[in-house]
């Protein structure tokens, strides 16, 4: 991808082992820039890859901007049986240019740099109706927390007060920084239930908001299942 200077960002499980969050994963997700230029370098280095398209929908600019996820499986020898998956639209994240403003930029060992989503574009790409992703979301954001307690900036106190999913750690913080605390109330009601330590009726509050984003994610996926179906038959 950097070869041939593909405009695109690691997400996903890969991801997810760079932000202190293991996971196990065989797939290499990107989110890419949904241009023809992007994609005409794109589609040289899946060549180099050896990848070969599967399943549907093709990779196209139409289907990249509907929101679909386009999927190859690499040839190479030394990428073998690798799946890439390419997004350009996710449910509630923000377009590409302000992802590509507020990426992370990491070096490897052997001094190759590695692009990824920031994280917490990372965590809300997970907000999906998927069961694997919730308790995901969780890690990253205690790993977060645990990395950066001791010295924390406003902008992580905020990060951490709209995302943690722990209620005695979310409660602990929401008593230790009050006035940012009140301030996002408006967005996240259970900030209520933090800041007075009622840990029971957090621990629900948060499964009621993890169920209704997972209820939007479905609600969001239906019309693309549906154009997938469609692809399928006509295939």
């Amino acid at each position: 991808m950097r070869a041939q200077r593909v405009r695109a960002l690691l997400m996903g499980g890969q991801a997810c082992v760079f932000y202190g969050a293991a996971e196990f994963s065989r797939d290499t997700d990107f989110a890419i820039i949904a241009d023809a230029a992007n994609l005409a370098r794109l589609r040289k280095a899946l060549a180099e890859l050896l990848a070969e398209p599967i399943a549907v929908p093709p990779a196209t600019l139409k289907f990249l901007r509907r929101g679909h996820a386009i999927h190859f499986r690499c040839q190479h020898p030394e990428a073998l049986r690798m799946r890439v998956d390419l997004m350009s639209k996710m449910r509630g994240v923000d377009p590409f240019a302000k992802l590509w403003r507020r990426r992370t930029t990491i070096a490897l060992p052997d001094g190759t740099r590695c692009d990824l989503l920031s994280l917490p574009d990372l965590v809300q790409a997970k907000k999906t109706q998927r069961d694997k992703d919730w308790p995901m979301i969780r890690r990253l954001v205690e790993a977060h927390y645990f990395q950066n307690r001791a010295k924390p900036n406003p902008a992580q106190i905020r990060f951490w007060l709209r995302e943690l999913r722990t209620p005695e750690i979310l409660s602990e913080l929401a008593r230790r920084h009050p006035a940012t605390c009140r301030r996002l109330i408006s967005t996240r009601p259970l900030l209520t239930d933090a800041a007075t330590g009622k840990l029971e009726e957090l621990q629900h509050a948060l499964l009621a908001e993890e169920s209704a984003q997972r209820e939007q994610d479905r609600q969001y996926w239906l019309p693309l299942k549906a154009e997938l179906e469609k692809l399928r038959h006509a295939k």
